[in-house]
């Protein structure tokens, strides 16, 4: 099945979505702006065994994407004076017993250092929190608080001195979290709809208090073992605290288009801020909270990210002329085995929309 928001005619669209999907997805949908207008459109199915297409309009947890807006608070607190890119985390989360070389820029770049709460390598693989498998399924509902989650990461040796090298960590963003919420003495979700989600008119989105997600949106799918037996389980009800503010948000692909092309066009920060913003490191071309990713002869700026079977692709060139946003439901597993899938994906949707390019590394369907 498949469904489409208007009468404009981008087969090529629907085609690669459709692909998509027959390569392993349960359903997909995707809006597209750009020099020949707005296409939305979906493939597949919003329910496993269903016959309805995903909702074109529909709400998904959008994983590591909730980066980008959070780091977008934090340089929005910067504007203001109230914070400086290269103060000490520690002088304003003191209770942790941080590096003191750590940076707020460190935070919002990947290079602190910090352990990853989901799971780490030295180069081996060191475990973090329980996010997959037969033991989350059944206690996913279970509330964290982001506190608890630092402190896990940190009783964990660092990566590397602060500085020296790059590392994603979903620690970094919890820490950014906390930072917000101590500088400014609101929640995070309170500064998110106060200088984001309402100047924009977000109204798709939301930083989650519950476990319902909002309708209309399609399932997300969980399969494990047990017994010798396969299991899948409807996991769209669950509790993002266990990723916080590293990828705990849910929005729609309008909104998502909405937000980047808002960012990049300078309606939420000045321009000397965007700029840092948009100035990558060298390893793996992370800006702050966001990727820059070589195109052909371009550049784009992107952040994907994927969370229990739900997962959403946001990219645009600089200037906000083209826009590529998406949602996906699909059914995962503790093995991430459309991980190549997902890569997949995401490069033939970015050759379509853009030309010639390549993913980074965080696009996968991990949180």
């Amino acid at each position: 099945m498949s469904a489409t928001t208007n009468g404009q005619d981008r087969p090529e669209l629907q085609k690669v979505i459709q692909e998509i999907v027959d390569s392993g997805f349960v359903g997909m949908s995707l809006r597209v702006r750009d020099e020949h207008g707005e296409w939305a459109g979906s493939a597949g199915a919003a329910e496993l065994g269903g016959d309805a297409p995903p909702p074109v309009e529909g709400h998904v947890r959008i994983g590591s994407n909730t980066k980008t807006f959070t780091a977008t608070v934090v340089l929005q607190l910067v504007a203001k004076g109230r914070i400086a890119l290269e103060d000490s985390v520690a002088g304003y989360l003191p209770g942790f017993g941080l590096d003191e070389r750590i940076t707020v820029r460190m935070l919002l770049q990947h290079t602190s250092g910090v352990f990853n709460f989901t799971g780490d390598y030295y180069p081996d693989f060191v475990p973090g929190i329980v996010w997959s498998g037969r033991e989350w399924v059944q206690d996913r509902l279970r509330v964290y608080r982001p506190q608890e989650l630092v402190e896990l990461a940190l009783s964990k040796p660092a990566r590397f001195a602060p500085g020296t090298d790059w590392s994603y960590a979903n620690t970094n963003y919890v820490l950014a979290r906390l930072l917000i919420e101590k500088v400014t003495g609101r929640t995070i979700a309170q500064e998110m709809q106060r200088l984001i989600l309402e100047p924009l008119g977000l109204t798709g989105t939301v930083v989650p208090d519950c476990p319902q997600i909002p309708g209309p949106h399609a399932h997300a799918y969980y399969r494990y073992e047990q017994d010798g037996q396969t299991r899948t389980v409807d996991v769209t009800r669950q509790n993002p605290s266990w990723i916080s503010s590293g990828g705990d948000m849910i929005s729609t692909t309008r909104d998502l288009q909405t937000f980047i092309t808002a960012l990049v066009g300078g309606r939420l920060l000045p321009a000397g801020l965007l700029a840092e913003m948009l100035t990558p490191e060298d390893k793996a071309g992370y800006g702050l909270g966001v990727f820059v990713q070589p195109n052909g002869g371009g550049t784009l700026i992107t952040h994907n990210g994927g969370i229990s079977g739900h997962a959403a692709l946001m990219y645009t060139t600089p200037d906000g002329a083209t826009t590529l946003t998406a949602a996906l439901n699909y059914v995962d597993d503790a093995d991430l085995s459309l991980g190549p899938a997902f890569q997949e994906a995401t490069q033939r949707l970015v050759q379509e929309v853009f030309g010639s390019g390549q993913t980074n590394e965080a696009a996968q369907p991990t949180a």
